[in-house]
């Protein structure tokens, strides 16, 4: 029987998902996409299908239909990759973002704030990132790029928000062969280029502050106490260092605490309420990687021919010797 509490977290995703991909879709349609500006992803893609049957066909498919076609084919194609919780966030995240974009993008022929392309470009370019970032840390995703970047941080620890930029980048230099005149056909794709660089960034801070730890040193007479309360209340481990002040000769237990960042405060309180003459340092942490943080994901070489054919050989002659 699932618990209440999973049922809970699980609607709390569902909700914090649809309400990061609300702003990307606000973000884009109220600001991005009147001003004609290629993005990246697929929402990018779509503009450029839209411009292109636009200009053949006299009619450009709408930008929510291509989204959901091409994350679909992605999907399928990383089907065996990712998760299956993956999948299903991502199918739901999808719909939700191209029935956002259905809905909103006729709303605004025009941008909110007019005659200012590039506070358009920038306003915009942070919504559709904040909602990116919103989205990926609670287990879901807009689709396109997230799907690739997904199935790349899943075998390396490359950073989510720079494999955007890559694929982004493509996506927004071919907006260069689309037809267009005068100061446009420059303008356009390097205001693509600065969204390019503000959603990876905005994205990468949300998931980060998720993922901050830092690292306390604490120099007390009640280590003790304090290092049972920070295994008991804030569930955290505590590593005890010996030491020696060298002020006063005597011997001095130390205690290192490593914690995330929105745990700090906690930490905090616990050695304020036991000691509070205790010397406390605290410094931040880049990447912390183990049991209760983040896995760490490497793939290892394979062992070389030569150190093969070497191991072999001496064994050979090993052998032969006795």
């Amino acid at each position: 029987m699932i618990s209440k509490d999973k049922v809970w977290i699980s609607a709390k995703d569902y909700i914090m998902i649809t309400l990061g991909l609300c702003i990307y879709a606000f973000g884009f349609s109220a600001f991005l996409a009147p001003e004609n500006v290629v993005i990246g992803g697929m929402a990018g893609l779509g503009q450029l299908i839209f411009f292109i049957t636009e200009k053949i066909f006299s009619y450009g498919v709408p930008i929510a239909v291509s989204i959901y076609v091409l994350n679909i084919i992605l999907l399928v194609i990383a089907y065996k990759t990712v998760s299956r919780t993956f999948v299903v966030r991502t199918i739901f995240g999808v719909t939700v973002l191209a029935l956002m974009i259905g809905i909103l993008q006729p709303l605004f022929k025009a941008p909110i704030v007019q005659q200012e392309t590039f506070m358009n470009v920038i306003i915009g370019g942070m919504m559709c990132g904040i909602g990116v970032g919103l989205a990926f840390v609670h287990n879901g995703s807009s689709g396109g790029i997230d799907i690739i970047a997904a199935m790349v941080s899943k075998h390396s620890n490359i950073s989510i928000g720079r494999i955007m930029q890559i694929c982004d980048f493509c996506i927004v230099t071919s907006s260069l062969l689309l037809p267009r005149s005068g100061d446009e056909i420059i303008a356009s794709p390097v205001y693509g280029y600065i969204v390019l660089l503000i959603v990876p960034f905005m994205a990468d801070m949300m998931i980060n502050t998720n993922r901050q730890s830092v690292q306390f040193t604490v120099f007390s007479r009640h280590w003790q106490e304090i290092a049972t309360a920070v295994n008991n209340e804030a569930h955290r481990g505590c590593t005890v260092l010996s030491g020696m002040g060298w002020y006063s000769k005597q011997e001095v237990k130390v205690l290192l605490v490593i914690c995330r960042k929105y745990e700090a405060m906690t930490v905090f309180r616990i050695i304020r309420a036991i000691d509070k003459d205790a010397f406390i340092t605290q410094a931040n942490v880049n990447g912390v990687y183990g049991q209760g943080f983040d896995e760490l994901k490497l793939k290892m070489k394979a062992p070389s021919q030569h150190h093969d054919d070497t191991e072999a050989h001496n064994n050979q002659k090993t052998n032969s010797t006795k």
